[in-house]
């Protein structure tokens, strides 16, 4: 029988890996994009299907948006596609460029 490794055991794993690590840090910025979306959606009270009207297409378009980013082989969405999301729930898009935080340690 095998032991159950927990998520987070199982991330300190994958981490351990240099080459894991350094991908994972390289998502960061379309992950936290992605959070964001999925947040100020609910926030608004919106459903997929909600801005799928709202944006003239489908809920399985829109469950693709949301889960796009992040994936190497899928394209990112045009900021013109990320505007009419943002229309959709009733949101400004805002994009920022800060300076880096550096870290000594990177943690999960």
């Amino acid at each position: 029988m095998s032991k159950k490794i927990s998520h987070e055991d199982l991330v300190k794993k994958a981490l351990s890996n240099p080459k894991v690590k350094k991908e994972y840090n390289s998502l960061e910025a379309e992950f936290n994009l992605l959070n964001e979306m999925i947040k100020a959606r609910k926030k608004s009270g919106k459903t997929q299907e909600d801005v799928a009207k709202k944006m003239h297409t489908s809920t399985s378009v829109i469950g693709r948006l949301e889960g796009l980013l992040g994936s190497n082989n899928k394209p990112s969405p045009t900021l013109s596609t990320l505007q009419r999301y943002a229309d959709a729930i009733d949101c400004d898009l805002k994009i920022k460029i800060v300076p880096k935080k550096h870290h000594d340690t990177d943690s999960v």
